[in-house]
């Protein structure tokens, strides 16, 4: 489905597409997703709006880094899987270390549905332990699906493994436990229903076998889809019912009904200028919408009316009537956000969840090669970052460069890429930059006073109360807490002491990097009943957060990552010691038929350039992955660096101010 041409140079999928089929008379929508973690909001927004998934894994490569953003992010959202181990006719397939490393790494409850007949280049088709019978895929796309006996050779195995997934499910199903204690067979139906109950609560994970590119695999697939993952009216979805996110409302079920007894409610989950024009994805969780409807965005009020109705198949699309609850489609020429909410009553005051989306971690500066394509290069930039919530841009006004963020530095080169084939822009990038972090680390009490008066109405605002840190978990976030009792500083003008420690917590003072990992407890103060405002008061709480800056004790976090990397055996002793001296910790090894799979954390101001090294080292035979893991305080010596770095570009180091003299 990778319809982009970067994504069939490069042979990786950069954006999500969405199709549907039908598969004995059921319909099922379908959205593939990349698999580099790089570009992880695209699965963050189908998951979003799926109500079941197919985690996709390979014979050979097994659980990698980013396997594991993915399953934190399946259960973020709640979403019940099938695994599905392909490239069983790859040389080193071996599902069997796949299914392990699924109960260990990613702490699955997971069994075979089926086993492997052959392996590599003996593979023929695939054991139904379930049905106990052979599945073979005959026809020159394997469309022909041939069912036999399980052959003489394989029964033993059959059997046994039959046993250990009745077991599995035993541990997690009442129904199927009750059976297994007291020794009974369950049959092949009762079977299948203790999978469907497990898995649609997240207690067990079936785990099917195909090769793709043979098509061999597929249509059981297809089949357990049905069997075991959710239908629409099966998932309950619920929307707020208020004046807006955030505010106290009524928490309300969607009917998944497929019919127009109830109004229509939608969620845009992704924006994409394609050859068609603008297309707003959404899933219609409620109700109708026809050709013709008006709808309303719920966050703007703003009305779009219903010109055409699409359904998406990759890069091309048809043309439909309506849509029912359960549906994905496509519109033309909406003007909204990801995560929006539409309806069909302007009255309808409804608000569903919206997609959670990461902060980024690496920042290059940017700048188009030609001055004559600036146009061209703000066009790309506004659909970019209005289509990629990832994709952020800046002005770095103390450096006087143009700065874009990312998940990482493939992500950035995409798009920089993207720029010069869509828009005949071609762009310079700089050096990367990590998304350091500051944060204090110690409770520091503060009490600020901003008083101004010039003629005319004056400013007056006190603030006091306490700064702490967030526990090591949250260190990528701020919290603000009113204490206050009375009126000393009146509510309406709390929401000005908040925005005031937001704002200031943007560019800190030890290195110019975000403050973060920061609990600001607002707990008593002072106004004036004549000069006291909403400005007074954010004010007052920028002066808080600086001085508690000066009293306080701070320090730099820096992003850490998990890395993995597979090399040829011999070339252990040489990779592991470029980690180390990356400053990496080695946190697991794996050995398998000459290869051996590195596992480490090392700070990503460490990683950059590194694929280039590993190739050099292993003469091409090496490969990694890495994925975000965590904030964690860098070494005194990179905390000094960035602190100087930042003083020399302020101009506030002491040979500096003498020259300026």
């Amino acid at each position: 489905m990778d319809s982009m041409e970067l994504e069939r140079q490069r042979g990786i999928t950069i954006q999500s597409a969405a199709t549907y089929t039908i598969w004995k008379e059921h319909n099922i929508n379908i959205i593939d997703t990349p698999g580099h973690v790089d570009f992880t909001v695209e699965v963050e927004r189908a998951l979003r709006v799926l109500d079941g998934a197919v985690l996709v894994l390979c014979a050979v490569g097994g659980v990698q880094s980013q396997t594991l953003t993915v399953n934190r992010q399946m259960k973020r959202y709640n979403v019940p899987c099938l695994g599905f181990i392909n490239k069983l006719d790859r040389l080193g397939a071996n599902p069997e270390r796949v299914l392990k490393q699924m109960r260990s790494k990613m702490k699955h409850n997971a069994a075979f549905l089926h086993l492997p007949i052959g392996l590599e280049k003996e593979c023929q088709g695939i054991l139904d332990l379930v049905e106990e019978r052979a599945v073979y895929f005959d026809g020159d796309y394997g469309e022909i699906m041939r069912f036999d006996e399980v052959p003489q050779n394989n029964r033993a195995e059959v059997k046994e493994r039959r046993h250990e997934l009745i077991e599995q499910l035993s541990n997690v199903d009442e129904t199927l436990g009750e059976m297994f204690l007291e020794e009974k067979t369950p049959t092949v139906a009762e079977i299948k229903q203790a999978i469907r109950r497990s898995t649609l609560q997240r207690l067990f994970t079936p785990i099917l076998l195909g090769t793709a590119l043979k098509n061999k695999g597929v249509q059981p697939l297809l089949n357990a889809v049905l069997d075991y993952l959710p239908h629409p009216g099966e998932v309950e979805n619920t929307a707020i019912l208020g004046e807006r996110k955030g505010s106290e409302g009524e928490t309300i079920v969607l009917d998944p009904s497929r019919d127009g007894s109830k109004p229509f409610v939608g969620l845009a989950f992704k924006l994409e200028l394609s050859k068609f024009g603008q297309l707003t994805y959404l899933r219609c969780y409620q109700g109708i919408l026809k050709r013709g409807d008006n709808i309303f965005n719920a966050r703007t009020g703003r009305k779009v009316k219903i010109s055409r109705l699409v359904r998406m198949h990759s890069n091309n699309m048809e043309e439909v009537n309506e849509v029912l609850a359960g549906d994905i489609f496509a519109l033309f020429g909406v003007d909204c956000a990801s995560g929006d909410t539409f309806v069909n009553d302007v009255k309808l005051q409804l608000s569903m969840e919206s997609i959670h989306v990461p902060d980024p971690v690496v920042s290059m500066a940017i700048k188009p090669k030609n001055n004559k394509d600036r146009d061209n290069f703000s066009k790309a930039v506004a659909r970019f970052t209005k289509e990629d919530p990832t994709f952020h841009f800046r002005y770095d006004s103390d450096n006087k460069e143009t700065v874009a963020s990312g998940m990482g530095e493939l992500h950035l080169e995409i798009y920089a890429q993207r720029m010069e084939r869509e828009y005949n822009c071609p762009v310079e990038l700089g050096k990367p930059k990590v998304a350091f972090r500051e944060t204090m680390m110690s409770p520091c009490t503060f009490d600020y006073l901003h008083k101004k008066q010039s003629g005319g109405a004056g400013q007056y605002a006190r603030v006091t109360g306490i700064m702490e840190p967030l526990p090591p978990d949250q260190n990528t976030m701020l919290e603000f807490v009113d204490e206050t009792i009375g009126t000393n500083v009146p509510k309406q003008f709390i929401p000005g002491v908040e925005k005031g420690f937001i704002d200031t917590c943007q560019k800190g003072y030890l290195s110019g990097h975000k403050i973060s990992g920061v609990k600001f407890r607002l707990q008593d103060g002072a106004h004036h009943i004549v000069d006291s405002s909403e400005l007074a008061f954010f004010l007052a709480a920028k002066g808080a957060v600086k001085e508690v800056f000066e009293d306080g004790a701070w320090q730099i976090l820096e992003p850490i990552m998990f890395v993995e990397v597979t090399i040829p055996e011999e070339f252990h002793g040489t990779v592991l010691g470029q980690l180390n001296k990356r400053g990496g910790i080695v946190t697991g090894t794996e050995g398998l038929e000459g290869w051996t799979t590195l596992y480490a954390e090392v700070p990503l101001n460490n990683m950059f350039g590194y694929a280039g090294d590993l190739r050099s080292m292993t003469q091409g035979k090496g490969e990694f992955s890495m994925e975000y893991s965590r904030y964690s305080p860098c070494l005194p010596d990179v905390q000094e660096q960035l602190i100087r770095k930042h003083q020399e570009e302020m101009g506030l180091l002491p040979d500096q101010k003498k020259k300026k003299n």
